[in-house]
């Protein structure tokens, strides 16, 4: 009988004082996060890119683990077809952009590019009719407060250039816009470059604590929402959230009245049934649209007023602690919308 040593085929077996488990991983030893492979005396070397490829791999199984959609294949991203062409496309895309925005996206280089722009839409379109610049400070932070109306925010983008080019110290004002206009695909960028910023009490806070001026609508959908029989009549103004950021931050409030606005898409009707597939509050109904399609998004040309009242300082009057009082900022609020419900009256009837 021969011994083990001297079997032909006892190389090929397992070794029963191994554990099966442990024989299969003897190749690998796992050190820290990676695989370590020891070298054979067979096989071809271990290429350069195989060692790459532990990296995707990794990434793979984390966004696997995370249930996150994973990007299958990913070496085929490493493979991207007419390569020469995307970076002639990128290079195109990103002229006359500028390098480094602000952390709320407001590029300086294409708003500067888009402010002829909005200058006709300004002087030639609407023929707007700038009234009390005086009362915007000319530093520090101040709250504009206005009413709202016109199915797309037009007015933010009018009372930002109006502050801009026609108040002394020519400043910046950053409108808060509504969730719905960034859910389309190209309205939400266009303004957060020209200086939009996504309406939220924390990029308020953090703006007026900058020292910037910024303009909330606080009608918000409900504004915009009106029917042309309601034109002009303003509606409830929500929760009195501007109030709360007015008195917290100890910022001014600088009641805005807008006259025109209400003309440029008369809403004659609203759908609502067929709104939620498309992200936004209602598909509007208008002298122009459907009807014309695309054109029908063209504003029309109305002449508009823009009236800017003195400054209400609240935080003085109340202190920040005021915020927490809800009767307070609900009849703040309410003075706020009757002072500027006044102001479109008598704009009105001067028409």
């Amino acid at each position: 009988m021969r011994e083990p040593d001297d079997d032909p085929l006892a190389d090929d077996m397992p070794d029963s004082s191994v554990p099966a488990d442990a024989a299969e991983l003897a190749d690998d030893v796992f050190l820290g996060e990676e695989a370590v492979v020891p070298e054979r005396e067979y096989g071809p070397p271990i290429q350069s890119r195989d060692l790459d490829m532990t990296g995707e791999l990794r990434e793979l199984e984390r966004r696997v683990q995370a249930r996150e959609t994973p990007a299958f294949p990913l070496e085929n991203r490493r493979r991207v077809p007419m390569r020469a062409f995307w970076d002639r496309y990128r290079h195109l895309a990103m002229r006359d952009r500028s390098d480094f925005v602000d952390e709320f996206g407001r590029d300086p280089v294409y708003s500067a590019r888009m402010a002829p722009v909005l200058d006709f839409f300004y002087r030639r379109w609407f023929r707007v009719d700038c009234q009390g610049m005086e009362h915007v400070p000319a530093e520090g932070r101040a709250l504009l407060v206005a009413n709202h109306s016109g199915v797309l925010p037009y007015d933010g983008a009018v009372v930002m250039h109006a502050v801009r080019v026609d108040h002394p110290a020519h400043r910046d004002v950053r409108p808060l816009v509504e969730d719905f206009v960034f859910h389309f695909p190209w309205l939400g960028t266009l303004m957060n470059r020209i200086g939009g910023v996504r309406a939220c009490p924390e990029n308020a806070t953090r703006l007026l604590e900058a020292d910037q001026l910024v303009a909330v609508f606080p009608e918000g959908i409900k504004g915009i929402g009106k029917l042309y029989k309601d034109r002009y009549k303003l509606q409830r103004f929500g929760r009195g959230g501007f109030v709360k950021l007015a008195l917290r931050t100890r910022a001014p409030i600088v009641p805005v009245a807008i006259v025109g606005a209400e003309e440029i898409h008369p809403l004659l009707g609203r759908v609502t049934w067929l709104a939620k597939s498309f992200g936004v509050p209602y598909v509007p109904i208008t002298p122009t649209f459907p009807w014309l399609g695309p054109l029908g998004a063209i504003p029309l040309p109305s002449k508009w007023t823009v009236r800017f009242a003195p400054p209400i300082d609240v935080a003085a009057e109340h202190g920040p602690d005021a915020a927490e009082d809800r009767i307070l900022v609900n009849r703040l609020s309410e003075q706020v919308r009757a002072h500027i419900q006044e102001m479109v009256g008598d704009i009105l009837r001067k028409r």
